[in-house]
């Protein structure tokens, strides 16, 4: 094969890469030529080198420019390889020129991507920003119903409110989300109630709530802005104050029967312990009866007492048994 052969081959071949390359971009740079929105085939084959979506790309630069936003090529890029919803995003910063809230390309950027993986997108922040939602407090996936505070007289009172709030998206980056609103408010409401003298002051003005409550100034370092709190329900709950003086007044008797046992042991205990002493004296007297009769052979033994001394003892002791028997009273009569 001729060196010209070869040459044509090569250009032929380069021709048609060159052909299917340009075929395969066509449609697409031909949409954005159309649109408005032109993008160099050098950019699409970027991108497609890149394996980046270059289709998606112009379509959400041709949605931005009928809009009338002019977005470089590139920034939509770059959004898609930092992770972000190239096609919400837009949306979102169309949403928000129509509503006249202003947004940039950046800041709408930086919100969806701070909201990647929370369930929540972009587009619902700037709709939020433009239609306030409300928000239940407490929120009902937590199991509770309603929020409970006990006034100063001791009556609980439970308080269901709802808090209309609108999405701040200079904010919305680095703030905090609905928890920290929920729970701000459910302090808020507990703290009010707990001050109030008489249950029946709240159940009186419950707008006195929402008032106090949302003079705190709850939104600070948030995404939101309280529009307003509304008390959707108040009930009368149980007798707090009654219940803790009955459980008081329940331990303090069982504190005063513990003492009182702790008494009568001690009484007990000091009987028993008489009743020992008792015993030894009663050992000791025995003992020393019985030391008598030991006496009187000594005594006898040393010469220090006589027969006739010892009948006359006994004559003695036998008067005096007879006289105390005439002085007591004959019980048997």
């Amino acid at each position: 094969m001729s060196p010209g052969n070869i040459v044509f081959i090569i250009i032929v071949v380069f021709a048609v890469v060159i052909a299917a390359i340009v075929f395969s971009f066509f449609s697409v740079w031909l949409r954005a030529m159309l649109a408005g929105a032109p993008v160099g085939m050098l950019n699409l084959l970027a991108m497609k080198l890149r394996q980046v979506p270059f289709s998606l790309i112009v379509d959400a630069r041709v949605t931005a420019k009928k809009a009338g936003i002019e977005i470089p090529i590139d920034d939509i890029e770059a959004h898609y390889l930092a992770g972000g919803n190239v096609v919400p995003t837009v949306q979102a910063l169309i949403a928000a020129q129509k509503a006249g809230i202003e947004l940039n390309w950046n800041r709408a950027c930086a919100i969806d991507l701070a909201t990647k993986g929370s369930g929540k997108s972009v587009v619902e922040a700037v709709r939020t920003s433009v239609d306030p939602r409300v928000i239940d407090c407490p929120n009902p996936a937590s199991g509770r119903t309603t929020i409970d505070g006990v006034a100063k007289d001791g009556i609980q009172v439970k308080v269901k409110a709802r808090v209309t709030v609108r999405t701040h998206l200079e904010r919305f980056v680095g703030g905090a989300k609905e928890e920290t609103i929920i729970a701000r408010v459910g302090e808020g409401i507990v703290t009010t109630i707990g001050s109030a003298a008489s249950y029946k002051t709240v159940l009186e003005s419950p707008d006195s709530i929402s008032k106090t409550v949302l003079a705190r100034g709850l939104d600070v370092g948030t995404a939101y802005e309280i529009l307003s709190i509304d008390i959707a329900d108040v009930d009368v709950g149980e007798n707090v104050g009654a219940k803790l003086q009955e459980a008081q007044a329940e331990a303090n008797k069982n504190m005063a029967q513990a003492q009182a046992e702790i008494r009568r042991a001690a009484a007990v205990a000091l009987e028993q312990e008489m009743k020992a002493r008792v015993q030894e004296m009663q050992a000791k007297v025995v003992e020393a009866q019985a030391q008598v009769p030991l006496a009187l052979a000594e005594a006898f033994r040393n010469g220090k007492l006589g027969v006739m001394d010892y009948y006359k003892m006994e004559n003695i002791q036998s008067d005096t048994a007879m006289r105390k028997s005439i002085a007591q009273p004959d019980d048997k009569k």
